[in-house]
């Protein structure tokens, strides 16, 4: 029983962390190549990254992506999103889960995105549930906003901010849902070629800073190389696409808590131009 109790205290006060803190649903294999630094990104996974990037998407796609962490599977999550260009902007649904049947977070997010002279501005509104066996379920709703301005046809800047209205999950000791700002630059040295760097702030924790670089081959295969700081991190990744198709992985290393791969396919549905 004494024995016990040292485990009992560090799986509780892991749980009240993960609770608090929540996981980052910053998710995509694309995204993940270049290190997260995405924020300028346009994408159907800008459901779950800079939802101001929705608006890039020109044609109905749908598209999956698995994260796994051999070394401690209750880390691995999942996400599932789909994008619908409409006559003025683009509309997006995606679903994330994170954990297993001991303690999950899964997300149902709706998101709209458009595109004002050089810059497209979104926002995207949430449903987050928290279940833990033996403490129950908890639900919320969670609003982001996000942006990305084109300044020249090379540069563009991006910004996004998670959790604008900061949910109380325990209104008794003021326990909140944290805000994450997110800014960055993506700059085109080339036609097949583009550099991103972004800064990351949780309120109440420092700054994480991004950086990645994505190179095209042949229009069908992409090379995708990024870090971070603060947590360090390497990623190393590739994409194949064809005319319907775009298959992505990323392999990701950090010493604490392990590496983690992550793959993702996606299926466009036609191609459609955008008045």
């Amino acid at each position: 029983m004494i024995k016990a109790l040292p485990l009992a205290v560090i799986l509780t006060s892991c749980h009240y962390f993960l609770f608090g803190q929540s996981s980052s649903t910053l998710i995509g294999a694309r995204a993940s190549g270049i290190g997260y630094a995405s924020s300028c990104l346009g994408d159907e996974w800008s459901v779950f990254n800079n939802i101001g990037g929705l608006a890039s998407v020109n044609s109905p796609v749908a598209a999956f992506a698995g994260d796994i962490q051999p070394s401690f599977a209750p880390f691995s999550r999942a996400a599932v999103v789909a994008a619908v260009p409409l006559k003025t902007g683009v509309t997006g649904l995606g679903m994330f889960r994170f954990g297993d049947d001991l303690y999950n977070e899964q997300i149902v997010s709706a998101g709209y995105a458009s595109t004002f002279g050089l810059a497209s501005l979104g926002l995207k509104i949430n449903y987050i549930q928290y279940n833990v066996t033996g403490f129950g379920r908890k639900g919320l709703f969670t609003v982001s906003l996000g942006g990305i301005a084109a300044l020249t046809t090379r540069l563009s800047i991006g910004a996004h901010i998670i959790n604008v209205n900061q949910p109380a999950l325990a209104p008794e000791f003021d326990e909140r849902l944290p805000t994450i700002l997110i800014a960055g630059l993506l700059f085109r040295p080339s036609a097949n070629t583009l550099i991103t760097t972004e800064l990351e702030k949780d309120l109440d924790f420092g700054l994480t800073w991004k950086a990645g670089i994505e190179y095209q081959a042949y229009k069908k295969f992409a090379f995708r190389t990024g870090f971070n700081l603060y947590p360090a991190s390497g990623f190393l990744g590739f994409g194949m696409k064809s005319t319907h198709v775009v298959l992505d992985y990323t392999f990701q290393y950090r010493p604490l808590p392990g590496s983690r791969h992550q793959a993702g396919i996606g299926y466009k549905f036609g191609k459609r131009e955008k008045k």
